[in-house]
C-alpha cells in the first residue's frame, strides 16, 4: 500500500477520489502523462487495495476504498504514538541529566 502511495501522481489520483468517484479521464486530466501511463498507475492503486473500478459501457469509474486508507492511517498513528513516547522519554532524560558546560578558555 505504501508503495502505491509513494508516487506523487498516484497521490493526486487518491486526493481526487476523496471527493467521490471519478472516471479515468477525470483522474488523468490534471496529470501530464499519457492515458496508458494513467491506467498503469491505476492498476498499482487497485492492486494495493486503495482503489476499485467498475466499467459501464465504455466508461471506467474509480472509487476510493476508504477501509484501506483507514488501515494505513491506523499504522501511521501507531508509529507516531510510539515515536512521541520515545521523544518524551528522551526529553525527560535530558532534563534530568543536563550536559556539563565545557570549561571556558582563557584569552
Amino acid at each position: 500500500m505504501f508503495h502505491a502511495l509513494a508516487d506523487p501522481s498516484r497521490r493526486v489520483m487518491i486526493e481526487r477520489l476523496t471527493g467521490g468517484p471519478a472516471t479515468v479521464s477525470e483522474l488523468a486530466r490534471p496529470l501530464a502523462m499519457s492515458m496508458p501511463a494513467v491506467v498503469q498507475h491505476l492498476h498499482v492503486l487497485q492492486a494495493s487495495g486503495l482503489v476499485r473500478s467498475e466499467k459501464v459501457g465504455r466508461v471506467r469509474t474509480c472509487h476510493l476504498e476508504t477501509k484501506a486508507l483507514a488501515t494505513a492511517e491506523k499504522w501511521i498513528t501507531q508509529r507516531r504514538t510510539s515515536w512521541e513516547q520515545r521523544l518524551d522519554r528522551l526529553g525527560e532524560y535530558l532534563a534530568e541529566n543536563p550536559e556539563p558546560k565545557p570549561p571556558r578558555s582563557r584569552p
